[in-house]
This record gives structure tokens, sequence and C-alpha cells, in this order.
């Protein structure tokens, strides 16, 4: 929990994920960040006096008792163009836990305490150098789980979508002042607001957030992922599937009927799109308390996907169970996937009751991969609508945002129902600065600290 009260400490933390590697960093900042890198580092040039900002000094980190722990990078930034608006030292440390463990123990001695989660961003926040939206925007650069997921976030890094934001907000500002207009000199007719200008102004901000929001849509997948779900009858071949899709032996396949009793996950890339996949227990009746749990948990993972792949055996006629879960789908979300073309009995007629009732069809072989590219590929087309990568200067709010800028949209959407509908123009002005007290949440001029908590919670500590 990030406490304001605490923001004049110095404060510390590797800002390097754990494990080994060749390099590993300690951050500290705070006003007495120079004065502890100068106690604890010894340069090995004999004219080192002092750290020259924005340089790389090479040395060795020492103990209480002078001797070496590691020879290391060492370099100076200072506010308030450092990363956080204060005096920042980086100490550059061979990569091994028990290394960085030991300088950090060393450092925290000198009244340096122990960074939170999200500790320097908030500190860069809260000191101005970047606004709320560019804050969440590190935490998503650092969690994408793609490609054009990072370029989508450092696009809000670049903070594009904090000026977004002030310009319908200056927007609405302006509205308010005229209305103020209105209401104190309502015989100035020079001044005065007619309802349409205010219902015409009003409904181009509101289409302007609704084009954002339209892009959080848009942008789903590539920005979370998607989530996969292979679902059928037992041994319709969906563990041979979950295999083949992933190129390794991850689910058990076997002939024996009801493998998999709960549900296994893992993640493809699919031309840069992140897809999780689930491979659910097989449809059956059961008595097995176990067995009907996984089923249970089956169906709600059906209720979450983005696209279910309903598996049949081709080389059989559809049965009960396949047809009854079928029922529950929707034809958009799904795709019936017709299994084992390998075999001598397989028909493609197998698929016909269901492509009566709008499923989309695809015939494989899990066991030779016969078309698993042709259905790795449907499957990227079905989640993406058929849209390709998202344009590099797309905005994409992300959940938070996108809640602020619906709640924004509605009251901007009663405010015209209010105009059109004659109420007075000092009651309008409410629903107006709502609007802008709302947007400004994106932000964070206006922020409770459970809101900010919140956020920087979702960070590693050392960011």
């Amino acid at each position: 929990m990030l406490d304001p009260r605490l923001a004049k400490d110095t404060i510390a933390a590797i800002a390097t994920p754990p494990g080994d590697g060749g390099v590993g960093i300690i951050r500290i900042s705070g006003s007495q960040c120079r004065t502890v890198a100068t106690a604890l580092f010894r340069s090995v040039n004999p004219h080192f006096t002092d750290f020259v900002p924005y340089r790389l000094h090479y040395g060795h980190v020492l103990d209480a008792h002078g001797a070496e722990l590691d020879d290391v990078l060492c370099a100076f930034i200072p506010g308030p163009k450092s990363y956080t608006g204060e005096d920042i030292v980086e100490i550059n440390c061979h990569g091994g836990r028990t290394i960085l463990s030991t300088v950090l123990e060393e450092i925290l001695r000198y009244k340096v305490r122990l960074a939170e989660r999200g500790e320097f961003t908030y500190r860069a926040f809260m000191n101005g150098r970047m606004d709320l939206s560019q804050a969440e925007a590190v935490a998503e650069m650092i969690h994408a789980p793609t490609k054009a997921a990072m370029h989508l976030a450092q696009v809000k890094r670049s903070g594009l979508l904090g000026q977004k934001i002030a310009h319908l907000r200056t927007q609405l500002e302006q509205l308010r002042a005229q209305l103020c207009i209105a209401v104190d000199f309502p015989e100035d007719e020079l001044e005065c607001l007619s309802p349409e200008e205010l219902i015409e102004t009003s409904a181009s901000v509101r289409t302007e957030i609704t084009e954002l929001l339209a892009a959080v849509d848009r942008t789903k997948a590539w920005r979370e992922g998607a989530l996969v779900v292979l679902a059928g009858r037992v041994n319709a071949g969906k563990s041979s599937l979950m295999n083949a899709l992933l190129g390794r032996n991850r689910a058990i396949v076997t002939d024996q009927p009801g493998t998999t009793r709960d549900y296994l996950e893992e993640s493809i890339n699919l031309d840069g799109l992140t897809i999780r996949l689930a491979d659910t227990a097989g449809i059956r009746a059961t008595n097995d308390v176990i067995e009907a749990a996984g089923l249970e948990k089956g169906r709600e993972l059906m209720e979450q996907a983005d696209l279910v792949l309903l598996l049949a055996d081709g080389s059989a006629p559809l049965t009960e169970e396949t047809l009854t879960t079928a029922a529950t789908l929707d034809p958009q979300k799904t795709l019936f996937v017709l299994n084992k073309a390998d075999l001598k009995d397989f028909s493609n007629e197998t698929a016909a009751p269901l492509a009566n009732n709008d499923f989309e069809s695809i015939t494989i072989s899990a066991k030779t991969g016969q078309d698993i590219d042709t259905l790795c590929a449907r499957i990227r087309e079905r989640i993406l609508h058929g849209e390709g990568q998202p344009d590099p200067d797309e905005l994409a709010p992300n959940a938070r945002q996108a809640a602020i800028l619906a709640d924004a949209a509605h009251e901007l959407s009663g405010l015209e129902q209010d105009a059109a509908a004659n109420i007075p123009y000092d009651l309008l002005s409410v629903r107006l600065e709502t609007a802008c007290t709302t947007l400004s949440g994106i932000t964070g001029e206006i922020a409770s600290n459970d809101v900010l908590n919140a956020i920087f919670d979702t960070f590693c500590i050392g960011k």
C-alpha cells in the first residue's frame, strides 16, 4: 500500500527480474541516493572525485568493512529530469541473485527503505513526470503478451492518450464557460448559447469518446490474448489436437475415455497473437464427482471463451452429447472441428446437422497433422474478426479507462437529452461538470488513494 507520507524516503529495489543473468540492476531514488552511492562505491579511476551525471563509472561496491562485494557500473541521474523526478542512482551488478540481494542489503543499512510495488513509477506520477495513463502504460508494456500489445502500450506511454483526454476536456470546459455566461447574463444575446449548439458540441465530444471505446473491443485480443476452449465428447481428439497445436505432448492421449478429468491450459502464438488453449474434460454422463466438477468447469470456460473449438469424431455419427452441447453455444463464437480425417470411415457429411444451424466447420486429423495449419489460420481470423494488426498509432484504453469513458459518454448523452427538453442551464452545467471531472480520472488529476493503490499494486517491485 503506497503511503503519500513516505514519499520523501529514499528507496531502493532490484529493478531486474528474479533469477540469474549477465547483469542485474539496483535502483535507488531519493535525496540521499548520491550520498549512499558515494559511501558504497570505490572507482578504479584514481582521479575519481564525484559522480558525473549520466555517465557510467566503473568500480567496486564495498561492504561496511571495506570488503569488495562486486565490481559494478554506477550511474547518477539527477532530478528533476530522471524517471522518478528525483535524484536516482543505478548500480549495474553481475546478475546473480545472491550478489544482488547482498548489495541491496548493504544499501538498506544507510536508512534507505525497500521500495513498494510500483513506487518508482508512482513517484514519477506524483512528481509530474507522467500522467496516470502513462503510468498504467508502463505496466502494460511490461506485461504485454504480444508485440502489437507492446506498441499499443507505447502509444499511451508517449502521452497521446493523455493529450486526447485533455483535448476533450478543453472542449467541455469551453462549453461550461459558455453555459456560465448564459446563466449569468441571460439577456446578452451575443453571448447566449443555444440548446442546439450545446447539443452539437456535446455530441461531437461523445462521438470521439465512442471512437476510443470502439478501439477497446477492436484491440482486446492483441492486448490481453484470447481464450480458445477445446470441447467435445470423450475421445473426440481434444488432447491430441492440444498436442498438435502446441507441437509437443502436453496432454495425455490414450484410448481410455475420460483421461482428461479437469482442464489443461497452455499458450501458443499465432502469427503474433497470443492464444490461451484450454483442453476440457470430455463430455459424457458420469457419476464420478471429480469428473462432474471438471465438466462443470468446462462449461464455465466455454461461456468465457473468445472461441470454442467443438470437436467430433468424423468417422462416426454425431452423438447426442455433441448436439446438446452445440445447442448451448453461439455459432458466432464456435468453430466445429471434424477430427480423424485419417480414418477410412471418415465422412464430411457428419457435420451436416450443425451446418444447418450456421456452425462453421473445418476438417482435420490431429493425429497426422492434416490441415492443422489451416485450422490455426482460421482460429486467428475468427478471433480477430478478419481484421489485421492494429494501427501503429491506435489509442486503446484499458478496462479502467474504458469504464471512465463510458461514464462520461453516458453523462453527455443525458446532457443532450436534458438540453432538448429545455432543462434550465444551471442544471445542465452540473452534468457537464460531472463529465469533465469523470474524464480527469483517466489522467489522474482527480484520483483517490484507493484507485492509485489499485493501479500501482499491479506493478513489480523495482518499477
